[in-house]
């Protein structure tokens, strides 16, 4: 079976949000479009603690966007986002969450931060998301959300390497840099995950 992961569509992510991808509101209603194709959905939603120390406010004299080591890895130190029980969070407001099955939350641990919907970047803990996708017979996932360089791309990468096969939705995700991006894209494409646009896998 197949499945939509829907990655982080969450107000502060959005045009105004603390943590704004370029554009990212523009992927709601592709989101919306599409979500009906598929027999199962799940989502993601960040959902960090006050004080997580991915949050630069979190060490003095930093800024959003340095890069330091945490915990014996490399860590972009973000603006404050995605706190939990605060408007930011949110899912987006014009996003349908009728045929969303299940919410898979990350960013809970204030000490290491979480990019992909399956573990968090120490690789330390799970979510849950692989075994509950497993048990409901899924052996393909098609993922899309906000940020293509880092989310979606974290989730497709643990997707693939979990064994799934796994398309990147084009057109249902938006990066922060571009760049960036494509350099990931290149090493994902490496590990068999497409990067196509929706109306390529759904017609």
């Amino acid at each position: 079976m197949k499945a939509l992961l829907i990655v982080d569509v969450q107000v502060d992510f959005l045009p105004g949000g603390a943590l704004p991808v370029p554009h990212g509101d523009v992927i709601v209603p592709v989101i919306n479009r599409i979500q009906r194709l598929y027999p199962l959905v799940a989502a993601t939603q960040d959902w960090h603690p006050p004080g997580h120390l991915s949050f630069a406010s979190s060490h003095p004299g930093r800024k959003p966007f340095d890069v330091i080591m945490l915990n014996g890895a490399e860590q972009v130190l973000w603006p404050d986002h995605c706190v939990w029980d605060t408007p930011g969070a949110n899912f987006a407001p014009g996003l349908e969450t009728g045929h969303i099955a299940a919410i898979f939350r990350k960013g809970m641990d204030p000490n290491v931060d979480s990019y992909s919907g399956f573990f968090d970047n120490g690789r330390r803990r799970k979510t849950g998301l692989a075994e509950w996708l497993r048990g409901m017979g899924v052996s393909e996932v098609h993922v899309a959300g906000l940020a293509a360089d880092y989310c979606v791309a974290y989730t497709a990468r643990d997707a693939a390497m979990l064994g799934f096969k796994v398309t990147i939705l084009l057109d249902a995700t938006r990066p922060i840099s571009k760049p960036g991006f494509e350099r990931v894209a290149t090493e994902l494409a490496g590990i068999g995950v497409r990067i196509v646009p929706s109306n390529e896998v759904l017609r």
